[in-house]
């Protein structure tokens, strides 16, 4: 609907048939994440658009809406284009994602050429940082703490596993110490991430990195202990609070004119962050500020438009650039999944069949391709995460504290039991969707969840449901991505607990509307159910939802179609890697192969003009 609206628009302002249908389908491109419309080539005819022509091309470049850029000249069409469309290098763009790649290259360039030639971290603070580990296994860490000084733009990648935080922990303490033996201020350090749930998580991990390191076999000394607690202290929250959204105003508190009060930004699951919003966040910075991009470039890329980290560091390694750094060992107890992992990222069918082999009882391959067969499997995975929430307490009353609350340890112990399994969808509607199996698990999961002495409850809520917040609430302190169950108190009462972090609470989120258990580093909050924000159901989720997430055992479900336009190598990588322990694809072979021998490829000109001025 909104491409013929584009379309109509064209032709209301005067512009000719031809450019209306291609602006239609630039529009259309744009919804399923390019940047740029390619006019030639292999990829021209994407989404199905006609070839064009010579005559029609030309007749398009020569229309008064349209503003052709020679590539590499370096045009700015922030300043001079005032067409609704620009044509360079073979794309056709609407203006915003022109402007947008423009922005990211420049801003790209400028930071990497601002470097500052410091020395790179002594080996002694090296040692300290990692307690005297100088094995094969932290090289790759190792380098990215002794590279970051004077970077004003640092980029790490890595698979699941990796030691992406603790890195970036060390990372941050080495910043903060350097600048503590200077004359200048103490530096302010701001965390953000796509979205509220994973700014958490990443409170979390550095609290549980910094515990490590207080308790390793080596002492941390003492002049590394300020550093530490800074680094604790770094306020986390989205990327748009962090930039000061306005909401439906549009637009941002900070921008150029008004910078963010930040010497150090870090950006955690840097996949998720679209074109724009990297481009709004460049925008906001100021230049001596240092930024630290962390994620896996592997992963699914943005809901939005582009696949900035993806290309990025694609530039990056080609040039070889020391504010890179890939890592690559995981540091999981059981590394059975990691040859599965590897073989995906890579497409190689014929690794992957040799990975699931070797990996023996900690992958099964479950052939579905109808509703039957499918209604069979969850039948059993309801059934196997109903005694996991049994075993975990989720069935039971939760046993009073001293205080006559509900102990702390019961909540987590539930919640937990929670994270040990999971279904990933593909698809988040229709009959092999997120939201018909999650229908379909609640049904069997409240029946069994009966079976515990426990009365049926009147209405949707049940001890053991598990619900994930839809919109992020900063009143309550719940986020796109929390994933809480329903409990029974001692009195009969029901209420939804969520997790959340220490670190993340003291940020300024309020607990208004919850009661709120503490214990270490966690804390339990419990909603009555009609208090809660929007949610949806948690048993099944979409594997875009699961980013950034982990969980002993998952289950893959992948469309029967196998020209599906969702499957692709990047989607099954995030599935199955979310997975420490066992995997479970749901698929038939066709399916399999097709998402693992296809990779998903945005169209966009970010790379070449990232390439252009990496050689400059």
């Amino acid at each position: 609907m909104l491409d013929h609206t584009v379309a109509r628009w064209v032709k209301a302002h005067g512009g000719s048939a031809a450019l209306a249908e291609l602006a239609g389908w630039a529009s259309l491109a744009e919804g399923h994440g390019d940047s740029a419309l390619p006019l030639s080539g292999e990829a021209a005819g994407r989404h199905g658009m006609p070839p064009l022509d010579e005559r029609t091309l030309a007749q398009v470049m020569a229309d008064p809406m349209v503003t052709v850029v020679t590539a590499g000249s370096g045009q700015d069409t922030e300043a001079n284009a005032a067409t609704p469309f620009v044509i360079e290098d073979g794309h056709f763009y609407l203006l915003r994602n022109h402007r947008h790649e423009g922005a990211v290259a420049r801003h790209v360039r400028a930071r990497r050429a601002a470097a500052e030639s410091q020395p790179a971290g002594s080996p002694a603070d090296i040692d300290v940082l990692f307690q005297g580990d100088r094995s094969e296994r932290v090289d790759a860490q190792r380098a990215a703490v002794a590279r970051v000084s004077g970077k004003r733009l640092f980029v790490l990648t890595g698979g699941p596993g990796t030691g992406k935080t603790t890195t970036v922990l060390r990372m941050l303490m080495l910043l903060l110490k350097r600048r503590a033996g200077s004359d200048a201020a103490p530096p302010v350090v701001r965390i953000g991430a796509p979205t509220g749930k994973a700014a958490q998580r990443l409170s979390e991990s550095l609290r549980d990195g910094a515990k490590l390191m207080r308790d390793g076999q080596t002492t941390l000394p003492l002049e590394w202990h300020p550093s530490l607690e800074a680094s604790l202290n770094a306020h986390a929250s989205t990327l748009h609070r962090l930039l000061g959204s306005r909401g439906q105003r549009g637009g941002f508190v900070h921008h150029a004119g008004n910078p963010v009060p930040a010497d150090i930004v870090i950006v955690d699951e840097a996949s998720m962050v679209d074109l724009a919003m990297l481009r709004h966040l460049l925008d906001a910075l100021r230049e001596d500020a240092t930024l630290i991009l962390v994620g896996d470039a592997d992963q699914l890329t943005s809901v939005g438009t582009g696949s900035v980290l993806l290309d990025l560091v694609g530039a990056m390694e080609a040039e070889a650039d020391p504010g890179l750094v890939r890592l690559t060992h995981s540091f999981r107890a059981d590394r059975s999944l990691l040859p599965l992992n590897e073989a995906v990222r890579l497409g190689g069918i014929e690794v992957f069949t040799r990975a699931c082999a070797g990996a023996g009882g900690h992958v099964q391959r479950v052939h579905i391709d109808a509703p039957h067969q499918l209604h069979a499997a969850l039948a059993g995975w309801a059934r196997d995460l109903a005694d996991g929430l049994r075993l975990a307490g989720a069935f039971s009353e939760l046993p009073g504290g001293a205080d006559g609350a509900p102990e702390q340890r019961a909540v987590l112990a539930a919640l937990d039991g929670l994270r040990e399994r999971q279904l990933l969808c593909a698809l988040r509607e229709g009959e092999f969707g997120a939201e018909v199996a999650n229908r379909q698990l609640e049904s069997l999961i409240r029946v069994d969840s009966s079976g515990d002495g426990l009365s049926l409850s009147q209405g949707e809520w049940y001890p053991g449901r598990a619900v994930m917040i839809t919109r992020n609430d900063y009143t309550s302190g719940l986020f796109n991505g929390d994933v809480g169950i329903c409990l029974r108190d001692a009195d009969g009462t029901l209420g939804v607990w969520f997790a959340v972090t220490v670190a993340a609470s003291a940020g300024g989120f309020a607990e208004e509307g919850g009661t709120v258990a503490a214990e270490g580093g966690r804390r339990a909050i419990c909603f009555a159910p009609g208090a809660l924000p929007d949610y949806q159901g948690g048993f099944a989720i979409t594997i875009h939802k699961s980013q950034g997430s982990e969980y002993r055992e998952v289950a893959v479900l992948l469309p029967p179609d196998p020209e599906n336009r969702i499957l692709s190598r990047q989607l099954l990588y995030t599935g199955v890697s979310r997975a420490r322990q066992k995997v479970q694809i749901w698929s038939s072979e066709a399916v399999l192969r097709r998402a693992i021998t296809t990779p998903a490829r945005r169209s966009s000109g970010l790379r070449a003009k990232l390439d252009e001025h990496t050689s400059s």
